[in-house]
């Protein structure tokens, strides 16, 4: 990881949900860093609290949902505090997002340009003739055919990978410090998904932008992130660089994630899996919450909460797997 002041910085983030019975724990702890240039991978099963984490950066948590401690700093400030009117000048400015459904963040009654151009001009001092022309340069920068025509399409006259390319030029607008994608690529093909994944490494050296990528898919994240953190029940679980991290796990719930991934020697028939499932919010066990899954659990596991210490390559494990010499 880079040695500069990292773009985005979470520390002990809470996040819980407030029902007629209590207080939910949906995040619990959660702390991590990304640097400028860095894409951090964030994995883990449906409910992990991944894209949750990555809502509560952006300033979309909805109620009953509510940041109930920690701090989130971008660029060295906070904004886990501000109004929402306040959020809103820096969504899009300072951080831009990309989700799954690219219809879910284009609108389909105006032209892709009309979006573009109307976001440029929100946030930098452009008039329409150059917010235009550097729309244009964008939608070439991230790879669209005939860009100067393209630019007055409609959405639905894209595919669905050209599509996920004018929402990465969409986030791209205002030169934001960092850009929250939401499993990016889990909608398109695997031939799209590798152009996306490549377009979205390219675009974060040159433009040195930092990126959270969210996804359910190792495969994704060893192909294109540079740090990644697992994780589970609302923790993060193992943190460390991607090669360390797929090729020598030290969680057993990450060597479990790799194990479950076919190799292309594979033989085996059918595929590892983990057995059991994510806990719900108001059953999380009492110590590490993968220890009724764990073959690995004692009683520590299931009475004493594992810490995830500070270093290079670390795994909230009171028993973790051995690292290869």
């Amino acid at each position: 990881m880079s040695s500069t002041a990292p773009v985005l910085s979470i520390r002990d983030l809470l996040i819980t949900f407030t029902g007629r019975h209590g207080a939910l724990t949906a995040i619990d702890g959660v702390s991590f860093d990304i640097a400028p240039g860095e894409i951090l991978g964030v994995v883990g099963e449906s409910g992990a609290g991944k894209s949750l984490t990555g809502t509560a950066v952006i300033g979309l948590l909805d109620p009953p949902g509510r940041i109930a401690g920690g701090t989130i700093l971008l660029d060295g400030e906070r904004i886990d505090t501000l109004s929402q009117a306040e959020m809103r000048k820096i969504r899009g400015r300072k951080i831009g997002a990309i989700f799954q459904d690219p219809l879910t963040s284009l609108h389909p009654l105006l032209t892709i340009g009309d979006q573009i151009i109307e976001t440029i001009r929100t946030h930098l001092p452009l008039d329409h003739a150059q917010a235009r022309a550097r729309a244009i340069a964008l939608l070439q920068d991230v790879g669209i055919p005939a860009a100067e025509t393209r630019i007055d399409h409609h959405p639905h006259q894209f595919s669905g990978g050209m599509r996920q390319r004018v929402v990465i030029a969409l986030a791209l607008a205002a030169e934001p410090r960092l850009i929250i994608a939401d499993e990016p690529t889990t909608a398109l093909d695997v031939s799209i998904q590798a152009q996306i994944t490549t377009l979205l490494k390219r675009l974060c050296r040159e433009h040195g932008t930092a990126i959270m990528l969210v996804t359910h898919d190792m495969g994704v994240i060893a192909e294109t992130a540079d740090r990644v953190a697992v994780m589970y029940a609302g923790r993060i679980v193992e943190v460390g660089p991607v090669s360390q991290v797929t090729r020598q796990p030290r969680h057993p719930y990450t060597a479990g994630l790799m194990a479950s991934i076919p190799g292309m020697k594979a033989r085996e028939a059918t595929l590892r899996q983990i057995d059991g499932a994510m806990p719900r919010l108001n059953a999380i066990p009492v110590g590490c919450a993968f220890n009724p899954r764990c073959e690995r659990a004692d009683a520590c596991c299931r009475a004493e909460k594992p810490v995830l210490d500070k270093g290079r390559h670390v795994a909230a494990c009171w028993h973790p797997l051995e690292a290869n010499p």
